[in-house]
């Protein structure tokens, strides 16, 4: 019974990407259960790159880069002996190269995220726990599970409009009231606590929780959901680690 159940749902045409889409946030484990039997990431990754590019040029069109590196010199102890004269060469200098980096964060930042988190899935199963999925199952499951993000940048984008601009600009790593790093004020709080609050987010939680549902259910659940989720959540926390160390830094 079981080896015909299996192979009905083998021949059963695979969800179209709203399906899926409409899938990731209502019925997670059937839906990437689906992306594992026929993986596609194209789909998936184009959504994404466009809703990062947008949100990236939003910002930099209705904002823009020079206050939030103004309001940064202005407020750090290192600039604190600097002249207004000084500060606006730095600013000038700095603006440009930034701006560059921006405008690729939006279009590489979710294809690397992906590319990350499904090489550290496709080694936990195939190394750690004796499965077998390959990459393009990997990648796939990431894309699709990294959809629910596609609200925070819808948030961020709307926070960009309507929302207080000088919030964004003190504190432009936390846009969105969906992260602890959003309430605290950056004036009083230390550089590796807004990090680590900052990373504190729903979404991002949500993302680890999708990724030990979306693997496990490549492996038609041989692979617990559990061991898997805390794979991802303990990477999250070094990284975490790491993101709070480096602001000590800064």
């Amino acid at each position: 019974m079981s080896t015909m159940s299996t192979e009905i749902a083998m021949e059963e045409p695979p969800k179209s990407f709203f399906q899926r889409l409409v899938g990731v946030f209502v019925s997670p484990g059937a839906t990437l259960a689906d992306v594992a039997r026929k993986p596609d990431f194209i789909a998936p990754l184009i959504v994404l790159v466009v809703l990062t590019v947008a949100g990236t040029e939003l910002f930099l069109a209705r904002i823009g880069l020079e206050p939030v590196v103004r309001w940064a010199l202005e407020h750090s102890s290192r600039t604190s002996n600097m002249s207004p004269d000084q500060i606006q060469q730095t600013i000038a200098r700095m603006v440009p190269i930034q701006a560059g980096f921006t405008h690729a964060f939006g279009v590489l930042w979710v294809p690397l995220v992906a590319l990350v988190v499904a090489a550290v899935g496709m080694v936990s199963v195939n190394s750690i726990f004796g499965g077998q999925i390959s990459f393009k199952t990997a990648y796939s499951i990431a894309c699709y599970a990294y959809l629910v993000n596609g609200i925070y940048y819808l948030l961020g984008m709307l926070m960009t409009f309507l929302g207080d601009p000088e919030h964004i600009i003190s504190n432009p790593q936390n846009p969105t009231p969906t992260s602890l790093g959003f309430f605290l004020n950056p004036l009083e709080s230390s550089k590796p606590m807004l990090a680590v609050a900052g990373s504190v987010e729903i979404f991002t939680l949500w993302y680890l929780v999708l990724l030990g549902i979306g693997f496990s259910e490549a492996t038609a659940r041989k692979v617990k959901f559990a061991p898997l989720f805390f794979i991802f959540l303990g990477l999250w926390i070094v990284g975490v680690l790491i993101k709070a160390g480096l602001a000590t830094l800064g």
